[in-house]
């Protein structure tokens, strides 16, 4: 399956329509998490690359699974359901929807107006170098993983 590319006005349109057609009464079809835990799950990616969170990720992780992990998440073939996630990406407590889902809405409409140069050769902790396809591939990926999940 071929992605949209996350730095086209149409591709962050669809996306955000599908964030705004969720609600707080919104059950999961699978999976563990709340759609306001999924919200915040979502957020995660953004505030990476922004800076706002620095994974700590274990050395042997990255020399034993960085390449195979990477493979999984920037191959453009939709993720498995109920997939195990990183310690940074895990939410246990419950959040606040409404919160979660205007960081969310903030962070795509920013992250997804940075031309794709910007994430050219960009440096991801686990993965190393990315390009710019690899990072859309990636971002749209998840958001949409986790749309399907709550039926949007």
């Amino acid at each position: 399956m071929k992605y949209p590319l996350i730095y086209e006005k149409s591709t962050t349109s669809e996306l955000l329509n599908r964030l705004n057609n969720l609600t707080p009464q919104h059950q999961r079809l699978w999976g563990k998490m709340s759609v306001s835990q999924m919200l915040a799950h979502l957020n995660v990616p953004y505030l990476i690359i922004k800076g706002d969170i620095q994974p700590k990720i274990p050395f042997l992780v990255k020399l034993l699974f960085s390449k195979s992990i990477k493979k999984k998440v920037v191959e453009e073939k939709d993720y498995e359901h109920n997939l195990r996630t990183g310690p940074d990406f895990i939410i246990k407590d419950d959040k606040n929807f409404e919160l979660e889902k205007k960081k969310l809405e903030d962070l795509i409409k920013e992250v997804h107006l940075y031309p794709s140069d910007y994430f050219e050769g960009k440096v991801h902790p686990l993965f190393g170098k990315m390009t710019a396809n690899e990072w859309s591939v990636m971002f749209y990926k998840h958001l949409d993983h986790h749309f399907r999940q709550f039926g949007v």
